[in-house]
């Protein structure tokens, strides 16, 4: 029975349109050439962030990151970046009474973020919060310890078969792939997604019928004497 609910970011909850957007005017590259050269990086089955090596070998992300901060043009998340359905899925899990939180690879300031768009969560904590990072071993590790229950009461829901669902299922967790963004659209359809995810959806709002509500654990023990 799953008691937690813990979603990615990128394209699971945001739409990451404009924040990569940015970073294409960023290093001077045309917005559908930085796009197109990312989905033959992914469909290869790399990470999204060897992207920049074609335009600026040796490229720095965090170093790129920190210049961006100090021109003004940093990181950014603002109501409209959500998908329609992230408030509204939250929040019904929430008064389904599931734990929910959210947890990505995201930077320490892009977590700042997004706790102060105040989403009906219990708890926010991203890569940067924490210095683990998707998929490796001790991040998984570190959510069994972060988010209530055990390792098969919580589901993780994200939209990229080798970050979210693969590694998830791997290390004794639940997995859910949402159908958005170019990964959630490239995985949904894939054979080992089918056999490994417990759902693929194409809304988050799916996520509250198809849990339910959940059945509380029982009253806690009446101690003696």
């Amino acid at each position: 029975m799953i008691r937690s609910v813990v979603f990615d970011v990128g394209e699971t909850l945001l739409d990451d349109t404009s924040e990569w957007g940015r970073w294409a005017d960023w290093i001077g590259v045309p917005r559908h050439t930085f796009s197109a050269v990312m989905g033959a990086v992914v469909t290869a089955g790399r990470d999204n962030g060897e992207t920049f090596q074609y335009f600026r070998p040796g490229f720095d992300i965090p170093r790129e990151r920190q210049l961006r901060e100090e021109a003004g043009v940093g990181e950014c998340i603002a109501e409209t970046d959500l998908y329609p359905d992230v408030r509204p899925a939250l929040h019904s899990l929430r008064e389904a009474g599931y734990w929910v939180g959210v947890s990505g690879n995201q930077s320490g300031r892009a977590g700042e973020l997004l706790r102060e768009l105040d989403l009906p969560v219990d708890a926010v904590a991203v890569s940067g919060d924490i210095g683990l990072i998707k998929p490796s071993r001790a991040y998984f590790d570190w959510l069994a310890g972060w988010a209530p229950g055990e390792r098969d009461e919580i589901l993780y829901v994200g939209d990229h078969r080798d970050f979210d669902v693969v590694p998830a299922v791997a290390q004794g967790f639940h997995a859910a792939l949402v159908r958005r963004g170019p990964w959630g659209h490239l995985w949904a359809d894939d054979e080992e997604v089918k056999r490994t995810a417990d759902w693929v959806v194409g809304s988050l709002r799916e996520l509250p019928a198809l849990l339910g509500p959940r059945e509380p654990a029982g009253p806690e023990p009446v101690p003696h004497g």
